[in-house]
């Protein structure tokens, strides 16, 4: 079915513009890119005739206006708030990966629900994506900060704390949700990232894989409206049910197989019930924007405080935990988590870069399938332009991960591999 074809059914039509009531329209005509802005659907007939002038794609705001067609950019901010009649909350999850946003829907909308919001509606963006809505209504009219003011002129901030903070309780569920999936390896080969870009402090942190665009939105944002056409996938932006985000299959959107949903995308008809979820979030917005304050007020005005700790020259090589000597040993399995372990071990224990270098030569070449030397030299010269020591994952379910934690009796005193070597090298000297 063709693009025009497509947009002369009525049922479509009808959906569209349903959608557009008091927002700000923008219509996109293929490789041309968009018509004027603003403009507006006032009739489900306008949909055909903007398909037959071109048109692939219809777009609309977040906000609502009482009159989009005044919109200007040359209004200054009071005056958009005076036009602004509120705005929906529109959490947009953008990744390459169809299966991870799925999976990332899916915990924003038991997140919203565990709020105490349920007036909660998705779409699929048309690619590899979908939108997470929430109307206007279900928000208090009025919000206090350092005063109380009109909720709908808290706009882009009320989306971007909102986004941020359901970004903070989704984090470790994701990561968990993702690796249960498949592991590390298979994370870094799918999207052509290292380790190190990917865990960060031992954690496998999602959103260097995933976004929530929200977060980032400006005034006069558009999402693309629901059933529109995107113009990379050729698929419908269509209406689905919240609760089955991870049972979508991207055939539902095919052109010719699209069914216009009973459910809507923002119904309106709601009370006040995310009152909860905006004070929390802004809760912690002010936390963290009073941590940092505090941080900058005293930068700079603490003593430095001497770790007496510090690796004077680099520990030996029996002085290291039987998980690093498991590892030099070779490894079948995890080779790359094994080199990531091995350069922030080092560097953390005095070695310097050229030592690191000609000892994971020497490591590979006893592994069952050696890596590529350029992964080695790569790795190195990553960490030396970093300039930053950084210590390897902490003990132990990371090493018990890949089966190279056979602890000691000292093992069950330190936390971390560099702690153990350090440990050791005290005894050592203080021997002498």
């Amino acid at each position: 079915m063709g693009v025009l074809e497509y947009y002369k059914r009525e049922d479509i039509q009808e959906a569209i513009l349903e959608c557009a009531k008091d927002r700000e329209i923008a219509v996109k005509f293929g490789e041309s890119g968009f018509g004027k802005r603003p403009e507006s659907l006032q009739y489900k007939k306008d949909v055909a005739e903007f398909a037959k002038e071109g048109a692939t794609s219809f777009h609309c705001s977040e906000e609502l206006w009482h009159n989009p067609l005044q919109l200007s950019t040359e209004m200054t901010k009071h005056e958009l708030e005076k036009l602004r009649r509120g705005w929906d909350l529109i959490l947009d999850i953008d990744c390459p990966f169809l299966e991870y946003s799925q999976i990332a829907g899916d915990l924003l909308v038991k997140a919203l629900k565990a709020k105490g919001v349920n007036a909660i509606s998705a779409k699929f963006s048309g690619n590899h994506g979908f939108h997470i809505g929430v109307p206007f209504e279900a928000f208090p009219k009025e919000i206090k900060l350092t005063k109380t003011i009109d909720t709908k002129s808290y706009f882009p901030d009320g989306v971007r704390v909102i986004a941020s903070y359901l970004q903070g309780m989704i984090k470790k569920p994701l990561s968990d949700a993702i690796l249960r999936k498949e592991d590390i390896d298979k994370v870094m080969e799918k999207t052509g990232k290292d380790f190190s870009e990917l865990v960060v402090n031992n954690f496998f942190d999602p959103f260097k894989v995933l976004a929530i665009d929200s977060v980032l939105i400006s005034s006069r944002h558009m999402f693309r409206m629901p059933y529109s056409v995107n113009e990379k996938s050729g698929l419908a932006s269509v209406v689905i049910n919240p609760q089955e985000i991870l049972d979508f299959k991207k055939e539902t959107a095919k052109l010719e197989n699209v069914k216009v949903s009973k459910l809507k995308f923002i119904d309106r008809n709601v009370s006040e019930e995310a009152k909860n979820i905006f004070d929390d979030a802004i809760g912690w917005s002010q936390g963290l924007k009073e941590k940092e304050e505090l941080k900058e007020r005293f930068k700079g005005t603490a003593k430095r405080k001497i770790n007496f700790d510090e690796v004077q020259q680099a520990l030996p090589e029996e002085l290291f935990p039987p998980c690093i000597k498991m590892i030099l040993n070779g490894v079948e399995d995890g080779k790359k988590r094994s080199l990531f372990v091995l350069v922030n071990f080092l560097t953390s224990v005095g070695w310097d870069y050229d030592k690191i270098l000609e000892l994971l030569k020497k490591w590979n070449a006893r592994n069952k399938e050696p890596m590529r030397e350029a992964l080695l030299t790569g790795q190195v010269s990553y960490h030396k332009q970093r300039k930053q020591v950084i210590p390897p994952p902490n003990c132990r379910s990371y090493y018990e991960d890949f089966g190279i934690c056979k602890p000691d009796s000292l093992c069950e005193k330190i936390k971390n591999p560099v702690s153990y070597a350090k440990r050791r090298g005290w005894g050592v000297n203080s021997n002498k």
